[in-house]
């Protein structure tokens, strides 16, 4: 990946907003809906803005070239409010969806992404994240956007947020996609074609690999789901939790602990210091305050394994009735055992030490094993790029995946 990428990609994006127009008075959406509780305009992109942007950072990075060809509208992007459950109590959750300002009738395009600490970096409120912008550009190409902010932040920030938890991610992503359904009955010119395509990166890559077991196992599901790309998740956790206590060095320690303090507000009983070592044990409930960042909280941790980790947890993690609970949570959070039927490619760096190659490759050959064609189901290693680096390539090849299918249906 070409590093001067993204400077460059950000003042393109800074350039590309600020030309659009101001936002519009907010005009509350206030509909009889199940889902849906209001919308607000955030802004417009013009087509020649996305040309431009595209264009330039094309030079860079050539795999952005293919995308424009595909670009044939402007965007308009909205911030969505919604109903979900949480723990079988109502919350109000948000997201963005971007859509395309010519009418006519679209898939829509779920993404789901990566790990964030961080109130300030949700989708709906960071509006200089690079991938979001990118994404929301994406919707020039004819898809339907929408980018889930999770639980923990946008309109519930006011909750933590259950870090990589099956069942609450699940909920969230699929009450958002009910949501965005009523929010475009409510457009004169703008329908669904009730294609749906799923994709997501890290925590994302894990929350996509669930979300397609869930709607695969629903046939009642109202969208048709066309094909999935799920990006260096950590689908099995078991698998990752093993890898990493026979490691000297982990590099992202805060990913660790933020599992744990989702686990211990869910109801975990293991006592937090019997996992991990202090200092340590005692900041884990209280370090994730939706203002710290990762960087900041890693430094606060320890990439240590045997510093972080109690010796009992590093030797009895996976054995001893102590950690019980523990091996339970990780099992219950894992991706179940199924076997896709719909398109599925997973995409991962080689060079990732956060979610080493092996989570991914694992999961590839489980579902071969199960039973799933080679023609299905595909994993596309990207030769020698890291977690931060896989990214926008991840990202960039599912959406010309998507394109390329949804053009050859037409």
């Amino acid at each position: 990946m070409n590093k001067k990428l993204f400077p460059l990609y950000f003042l393109l994006i800074v350039v590309a907003f600020m030309s659009c127009n101001e936002m519009d008075d907010v005009t509350p959406v206030t509909p009889a809906n199940d889902y849906l509780v209001d919308a607000e305009f955030q802004s417009r992109i013009s087509k020649t803005v996305i040309d431009l942007t595209i264009a330039a950072a094309s030079a860079d990075y050539e795999d952005l070239a293919e995308i424009k060809d595909h670009i044939q509208t402007g965007v308009e992007v909205y911030k969505i409010s919604y109903k979900t459950t949480f723990n079988g109590n109502p919350v109000v959750a948000s997201g963005i969806v971007a859509l395309p300002d010519v009418a006519g009738q679209y898939a829509v395009l779920s993404y789901q992404n990566g790990t964030n600490t961080e109130h300030s970096k949700a989708p709906s409120v960071d509006s200089e994240n690079q991938l979001f912008n990118m994404l929301k550009m994406m919707s020039s190409t004819g898809f339907i956007i929408a980018l889930p902010d999770y639980l923990g932040f946008g309109e519930a920030d006011d909750m933590f947020h259950p870090y990589l938890h099956r069942q609450s991610t699940v909920q969230t992503v699929t009450d958002m996609l009910a949501a965005v359904r009523e929010f475009i009955d409510q457009k004169e010119d703008i329908s669904l074609n009730n294609d749906l395509y799923l994709a997501g990166y890290s925590q994302g890559g894990w929350a996509t690999m669930q979300v397609q077991q869930a709607i695969e196992a629903n046939t009642a599901f109202s969208y048709h789901l066309k094909a999935s790309a799920c990006s260096a998740g950590p689908y099995n956790l078991v698998t990752l939790n093993e890898y990493i206590v026979d490691l000297e060095e982990y590099p992202q320690p805060y990913f660790l602990a933020y599992i744990f303090n989702s686990a211990l507000k869910l109801g975990l009983e293991t006592p937090v210091n019997s996992i991990f070592q202090e200092p340590f044990a005692d900041k884990i409930e209280t370090m994730f305050d939706g203002q710290t960042s990762g960087e900041e909280l890693n430094a606060a941790l320890t990439t240590t394994v045997s510093d972080l980790f109690t010796p009992e947890y590093l030797s009895g993690w996976n054995t001893e009735t102590t950690y019980a609970q523990v091996f339970e949570m990780l099992q219950e959070n894992s991706v179940p055992d199924f076997v896709p039927t719909v398109p599925s490619k997973l995409f991962y760096g080689t060079a990732d030490t956060y979610v080493p190659p092996l989570v991914s490759e694992e999961k590839y050959d489980e579902f071969i094993a199960a039973g799933a064609p080679t023609s299905l189901v595909r994993k596309v290693p990207l030769d020698g790029l890291n977690h931060v680096e896989g990214i926008l390539p991840s990202g960039l090849a599912s959406i010309l995946w998507f394109l390329e299918m949804k053009n050859t249906a037409m």
